[in-house]
């Protein structure tokens, strides 16, 4: 892994604490990413559309946040199919699981679990 190159991009908020470990677990072992904050920089439809290819709207989708609890029936309903997911999230990212790392081929860590983060990145060796 060479820490020039930029092959990661890891997309949240930046005062999270879950963003705060992985920003910190990423910077401890010198590795660069571009950190994408959805409160600066919003999130397309096309980016959400991307990650599908290697995970679920389901696994993108905390229902378990904050976010999720202030919606309302009818925009929980929506929220019931990929198409309806991803309108939600573009309105709101702050309902989408943080962070999501994603590398330059498309792999992507959804959520921060050391363990998983420590499998991802020798694979990279």
């Amino acid at each position: 892994m060479h820490s020039h190159d930029v092959s990661f991009t890891l997309y949240g908020i930046k005062n999270c604490d879950t963003m705060k470990k992985a920003r910190l677990w990423l910077d401890q072992r010198q590795l660069s990413y571009h950190f994408h904050d959805y409160r600066v920089d919003g999130v397309s439809l096309e980016t959400l559309q991307r990650f599908l290819i290697n995970t679920t709207w389901q696994a993108l989708l905390n229902t378990r946040g904050s976010t999720w609890r202030k919606f309302s029936e009818e925009e929980r309903r929506q929220a019931t199919n990929a198409n309806g997911a991803l309108q939600l999230m573009v309105r709101q990212p702050s309902v989408i699981k943080r962070p999501v790392l994603e590398r330059q081929d498309g792999a992507l860590l959804v959520g921060f679990d050391p363990l998983e983060y420590e499998i991802f990145f020798s694979k990279e060796a």
